[in-house]
C-alpha cells in the first residue's frame, strides 16, 4: 500500500495510549488498532477530524505517501 498511516509516532509523540485515544475519538479500541495497525481500508473524514483534534495534529502528520514501484 502507498498511504503510510503514523498513527502509532502520533500517539507516541503526544504519550497516549490507545485507550485514551479511542475514548477521546469515540472509537473502540479494536477500530482503533486496527487503523493503526494498518488494517481497515478507509477512513472517514469525520474520524479524521476527531483524530486531529485530539492529537493537535493536521492529516498529513497521521499519513504519508510513499510512491510504490512498478513491476
Amino acid at each position: 500500500m502507498a498511504i503510510i498511516i503514523r498513527l502509532d509516532r502520533m500517539m507516541a509523540d503526544r504519550k497516549m495510549s490507545l485507550n485514551e485515544l479511542a475514548s477521546k475519538v469515540e472509537m473502540t479500541n479494536v477500530n482503533l488498532s486496527n487503523l493503526k495497525n494498518d488494517k481497515m481500508k478507509g477512513i472517514r473524514f469525520e474520524t479524521l477530524n476527531a483524530l486531529c483534534k485530539a492529537l493537535k495534529c493536521q492529516p498529513g502528520d497521521l499519513f504519508e505517501y510513499i510512491e510504490e514501484e512498478e513491476e
